[in-house]
């Protein structure tokens, strides 16, 4: 898989030029997944009869932006700029970019206009050009195509297709973390996981909606709202959003998931690992929810098919960096695997009370037996049940 990975201008294609900007000094993305490569704001200019700018970029990086796109019209102005996208980090910029090009349609569907309202104080009575499904704009050689993507992530999402050079603008799908100079040792599926489903997750049976769209849609590249141009083997990336859509593991392995107050349940569950391990689980991932990435954690139990959760008893319920990951598998529609429960307490052990329930929320999820209940610290008179448990994962 290849990708471009640089940021200054660059051209995609002869006449598809890249003017997005990276924003290496953003700490958390949405204020709550951690970007130590910070992220990209992609935005895309094609020159035509007509130029048509596909997308702004957040108002963090608006000048940086405006420059980059003055740069590549060399003295021109645009006659579109197509939202795809309203999220603040995609239409940051659109105000500013309406004022400087006043004679510029704006191109998006009827939900479009109706959340910049929400966003905006602009008027574009007189420059708005409204598509919807199947609608098409013609730049001169090339067409473009608008392909609605409803709740991928938000309601007014679409993308568009140019059907001169076969490229896809994705809007947010088949983005990724991290700015596009940054250093990927992992690929591009790491990063992308992690964003996908703590981002898109949600809504897998909107994504397959879409990639039935596209299914018979010549692509020769997609270009992305974040992450790099993918322009190469694009059944990769495809299948890995075809897969992740459709909620299947897409390895073999289990993720333990704990939540420790003072080492004692962390302690057990290295322990667990290492019993897991020993007993030939192809892969095992321990998180401490009370330190790691969050997101990275959610991303490991929907990469696998089995899931531990392990906590301690807290206010006659559970810890609650356990008691925020179980949610969040909730808001994000985890299904199609197996859990298992492992708690702790002192006096009136009460997590797996309170985490069944909410595993039971989730469809198509094998809760396992035994759930297995620690006092305090790991004896090992406790290491028998573990050792059930830990069959029950590896070879029920």
């Amino acid at each position: 898989m290849k990708g471009v990975l640089i940021t200054m201008n660059f051209n995609i294609t002869d006449s598809t030029v890249y003017i997005g900007v990276d924003d290496s000094t953003l700490d958390l993305f949405e204020s709550q997944y951690v970007v130590p490569e910070g992220m990209a704001y992609n935005s895309y200019l094609i020159k035509d009869e007509k130029i048509a700018v596909m997308d702004s970029v957040d108002s963090r990086k608006t000048y940086e932006w405006l420059d980059n796109l003055a740069d590549a019209l060399d003295g021109k102005s645009p006659d579109y700029i197509v939202v795809q996208h309203v999220e603040p980090d995609h239409s940051g910029s659109l105000a500013a970019v309406c004022e400087k090009y006043p004679d510029m349609k704006v191109v998006g569907n009827a939900k479009t206009f109706q959340m910049l309202a929400q966003f905006f104080d602009l008027d574009l009575e007189n420059r708005m050009v409204t598509v919807k499904e199947g609608s098409e704009l013609t730049l001169g050689t090339h067409t473009l195509r608008f392909v609605t993507a409803p709740m991928v992530h938000w309601p007014e999402v679409m993308m568009t297709y140019d059907t001169a050079d076969k490229i896809l603008f994705s809007a947010d799908a088949f983005g990724k973390f991290g700015t596009l100079d940054a250093e990927d040792d992992e690929g591009w599926a790491c990063e992308a996981r992690r964003y996908y489903f703590n981002i898109v997750g949600k809504y897998g049976a909107q994504v397959q909606a879409v990639l039935k769209k596209l299914a018979d849609v010549e692509l020769k590249a997609i270009c992305p709202l974040h992450g790099p141009v993918l322009d190469e083997d694009l059944s990769y990336y495809i299948d890995k959003y075809n897969v992740w859509s459709s909620y299947e593991p897409e390895d073999k392995g289990i993720t333990i998931a704990c939540a420790s107050i003072h080492g004692n349940t962390a302690a057990a569950a290295l322990k667990f690992k290492e019993i897991l391990e020993k007993k030939g689980a192809e892969k095992v991932t321990f998180f401490d929810l009370a330190r790691d990435d969050m997101a990275e954690a959610i991303e490991d139990a929907f990469r696998y098919d089995r899931l531990v959760l392990m906590a301690a008893s807290y206010d006659a319920g559970v810890f609650p960096p356990m008691l925020t990951f179980a949610n969040k598998l909730v808001a994000k529609g985890y299904k199609n695997r197996k859990i298992a429960i492992v708690e702790n307490g002192s006096w009136a052990p009460s997590a797996a009370r309170t985490l069944r329930p909410i595993v039971e929320q989730l469809k198509d999820v094998t809760l396992l037996e035994p759930v297995v209940t620690i006092k305090s610290s790991l004896k090992e008179t406790d290491i028998p049940n573990l050792e059930k448990l830990a069959d029950a994962l590896v070879n029920g």
